[in-house]
């Protein structure tokens, strides 16, 4: 139990001298972000993910089924807007390749105009958000989203994907001493989990409370956190900012 603890420590206040100094925290933070998000998609918008294409995938099949209460063009305008995002993400990143702080903030600069520009469209259209309201609101979050993915990505903090848990929750069980493994790094990936659930939570009370622009303004605010620090960092000259080289 100490050793998971440490982890969850040395993550939520990292070593700025380790290889990725001040990013963990911030990972956590877009994770949260992630949920307050999910939460207002699948609950508000109608059963689809802006964050967790997998899920989106998914929810294609069945609608094409004629499964009920599932939309064929709902998934398909996230996934769009996910990949136009991704593919906004990737471009940042080869453009910003030399400096991760420099990276992380021109996403997060994109990310917080697309969440606010959703949360300006909730504001001035009428609840429940439907009809053209649905899909702008889809397609800005999934935008916002599908960079996060594609920065936190390039980042390649270990365990901190911010969108996707399946892997990290694989590694708590498969990468233990009871699997013969060197140590699951438990402590961080339950951590990443927690994350996401509580973003999730919040977001949901939230809605089923009758606040569903709640989860938005929240998310603003937090990316905001996060951008401010992001603007600092992008100055920073660290052995953390250099790119990590994918083999």
């Amino acid at each position: 139990m100490s050793v998971v603890l440490r982890e969850a420590w040395s993550t939520v206040v990292p070593d700025m001298n380790d290889r990725h100094g001040p990013l963990p925290p911030m990972m956590l933070a877009l994770t949260v972000v992630t949920g307050l998000v999910d939460a207002v998609s699948y609950l508000e918008l109608g059963r689809v993910f802006v964050a967790n294409m997998t899920g989106n995938v998914v929810f294609s099949g069945f609608a094409i089924a004629g499964a009920p209460g599932f939309s064929f063009a709902a998934s398909l305008v996230a996934l769009a807007a996910f990949a136009v995002g991704a593919l906004l993400g990737g471009l940042i990143v080869h453009r910003a390749l030399t400096h991760r702080g420099r990276m992380l903030l021109y996403a997060l600069l994109v990310e917080t105009a697309c969440v606010l520009a959703a949360l300006i469209v909730t504001l001035a259209s009428g609840h429940p958000f439907v009809g053209g309201v649905r899909f702008a609101l889809i397609a800005l979050l999934g935008l916002g989203l599908g960079a996060q993915n594609a920065i936190s990505r390039a980042l390649a903090v270990p365990d901190l994907t911010t969108t996707v848990l399946t892997l990290t929750i694989t590694g708590i069980l498969s990468d233990s001493r009871f699997a013969g493994g060197g140590g699951s790094k438990a402590g961080r990936r339950v951590l990443s989990a927690a994350a996401m659930m509580t973003g999730a939570f919040v977001g949901a009370v939230a809605v089923l409370h009758g606040h569903p622009r709640l989860p938005l303004l929240l998310a603003v605010a937090v990316l905001a956190v996060v951008t401010t620090a992001a603007i600092v960092l992008a100055r920073a000259d660290a052995p953390w900012i250099r790119p990590i080289v994918r083999k």
